[in-house]
């Protein structure tokens, strides 16, 4: 899914357990990781999270099945940018403007990954 259509899937959706649940539905959306991407797993995540990159293509794993949702979200902004875009790019902004409600522990999360990305 890309960045767009999650934006607007998610601004449909009113009631916060039903956010959630699509959020774990866009889990399922994550693309295989090719054998010959460059992978990281990203640390201050309660789950295990793996970024991978190959190109300005980005895949990513994760233990749980809402930051998987999480892992697809982030990855769906950055997919197919050059590192120099994602440098340009508000990552927070366009996080915290879908209006997950996550909890403090995941939202930790989403910043290290973020981070991660920032750091290319």
């Amino acid at each position: 899914m890309t960045f767009d259509e999650i934006k607007k899937l998610l601004g449909m959706l009113d009631d916060p357990a039903m956010r959630l649940e699509a959020v774990m539905d866009i889990g399922k959306t994550l693309k295989p990781i090719p054998a010959d991407a460059v992978c990281n797993e990203i640390t201050g995540c309660t789950s295990f999270v793996q970024i991978c990159r190959r190109g300005d293509n980005f895949f990513g794993s994760a233990d749980s099945a809402i930051v998987r949702g999480i892992v697809a979200i982030i990855l769906s902004m950055v997919d197919g940018h050059t590192v120099e875009e994602i440098h340009q790019m508000d990552l927070e902004k366009m996080f915290a403007d879908l209006q997950i409600n996550i909890g403090a522990a995941r939202l930790n999360g989403v910043g290290s990954m973020i981070r991660f990305l920032k750091n290319l």
